[in-house]
């Protein structure tokens, strides 16, 4: 049973089988945060189309960190009668600090599903 589009994207999956993973390690992780397998280990797929392929994703990562910012800021504004300049800084810093491994390998995933060659073929 092949899993659903979403399933594969939210889970780290190859775009070709939906079943190998992307990452060595956890999406959680902070230890090898840019390296993603070169193959898929189920079915074979190359996951680096081109040489420096990923670097388009650093646009997405960069949309990420701006929601996060937007909405933390909001968060601070609505929840904090009276808010203080450092409120703003060290939230923003920490959530970024703790969002960092998701947000970077998320941006891999996406860009890899959105504009890489591989389609997904059902086993």
């Amino acid at each position: 049973m092949s899993k659903s589009l979403g399933f594969a994207i939210a889970s780290a999956n190859c775009p070709q089988c939906r079943e190998g993973k992307l990452f060595s390690v956890s999406l959680f992780s902070y230890h090898n945060l840019s390296d993603i397998n070169e193959n898929c280990k189920v079915c074979g797929a190359n996951l680096n189309p081109e040489p420096d392929f990923y670097y388009g994703a650093m646009y997405i990562s960069y949309a990420f960190s701006v929601a996060l910012v937007f909405s933390s800021l909001t968060a601070i504004n609505v929840l904090v009668e009276v808010p203080k300049l450092w409120m703003y800084l060290s939230l923003v810093a920490v959530l970024n600090i703790l969002f960092l491994p998701l947000m970077l390998r998320y941006s891999k995933v996406l860009y890899l599903y959105g504009l890489g060659k591989l389609k997904y073929r059902d086993r």
